[in-house]
């Protein structure tokens, strides 16, 4: 276990980024396509393919998921790993069509302060197209891929993933791009919220603060009262290798949404996108109840603990005004 999405059989990850923009793209590619879904509960979501997950609609099953930066612009970076799917034959046929399926989701990084003039067409369809090609077993966390130019209200955003094992050996994972309106840390000390299901140490080791003091527990968002809908979210992807149907896809993502209100403060506001993710590669049978409840609550903690990763693991941005990382102030 390497403590990453990619302990999933069968899922590998990738990343392209551009450091002089501070923005770029993950891809999460899928050997076989995998049943999923997507709970929505941020306010300002941007999204592609969403209707198809839905529970009422045909397709059961995904190739690949797209996560970038750029906001709405972003969203062309599912174009650039449907792609790179397409030269390999990869995708969901009609007769003699192959159309490759990547729902891909966005998080805003337009005013982080690298250079956005990127001519007519913005970077992100060929940032996909690199992000697929690059995907493999071991990925990097902080400040890359789709994580590279994403913020919280104190501290640098990051990408980060974490993994764990429920008692019945099926595997479940998340990886987690976190630009949130909120905080991942309590009030402004190196304590994360995610304290309580941290694994050996995995972000810092900080625990939580003896006592919550109102200070503490006062609203701090990214931008104060300047914060706008469109700037934040936090994008989760988990996967795991149960046996799933696409409404208990669902049920997961609604599930593991529980793993945000555990690792940022305030959450799924009017002013976040945040978007899960579910997928399921479908190699071990669990119990449609108990299993799935289980599964459920491991999925929500491994959620925390991602959040808490990618922002333990990001480094500052080079540029004047520049949100600190985690490890510029505490580590």
């Amino acid at each position: 276990m390497k403590n990453l999405l990619t302990d999933i059989a069968g899922v590998s990850v990738g990343h392209a980024d551009d450091g002089a923009v501070a923005s770029g793209v993950t891809a999460i590619i899928f050997d076989r396509p995998a049943v999923a879904s997507i709970d929505v509960r941020g306010g300002g979501p941007g999204t592609r393919e969403e209707a198809l997950l839905g529970l009422e609609n045909v397709v059961e099953a995904i190739d690949a998921i797209a996560l970038s930066g750029g906001s709405a612009l972003g969203l062309d970076a599912a174009g650039g790993v449907q792609a790179w799917l397409a030269e390999r034959g990869r995708g969901f046929r009609i007769r003699d069509a192959v159309i490759p399926v990547v729902p891909g989701a966005i998080c805003f990084d337009l005013l982080n302060g690298g250079n956005k003039a990127w001519g007519r067409f913005p970077p992100y369809r060929d940032l996909g197209y690199a992000a697929a090609n690059a995907a493999g077993g071991a990925f990097d966390l902080g400040s890359v891929g789709a994580g590279i130019g994403a913020t919280t209200a104190t501290l640098k955003g990051g990408l980060g993933s974490a993994s764990a094992t429920t008692d019945d050996g099926v595997i479940v994972a998340a990886l987690a791009v976190v630009n949130a309106v909120g905080s991942v840390t309590v009030g402004t000390g190196p304590w994360f919220w995610a304290a309580p299901f941290e694994v050996d140490g995995e972000f810092g080791g900080r625990g939580l603060p003896p006592s919550f003091t109102p200070e503490m527990l006062k609203l701090r968002l990214k931008g104060g009262s300047d914060a706008t809908p469109a700037e934040n979210t936090t994008l989760v992807v988990v996967v795991t290798d149960a046996e799933l149907t696409k409404p208990q896809a669902k049920r997961l993502a609604m599930i593991a949404q529980t793993g945000m209100a555990r690792a940022i403060y305030p959450v799924h506001a009017p002013l976040d996108g945040d978007v899960v993710f579910a997928a399921a590669t479908g190699v071990k049978p669990i119990d449609p109840l108990f299993g799935l409840t289980g599964l459920g609550m491991v999925a929500a903690n491994v959620v925390a603990r991602a959040i808490a990763r990618g922002v333990y693991s990001a480094t500052a941005l080079p540029f004047p005004g520049a949100l600190p990382s985690w490890k510029d102030k505490f580590g």
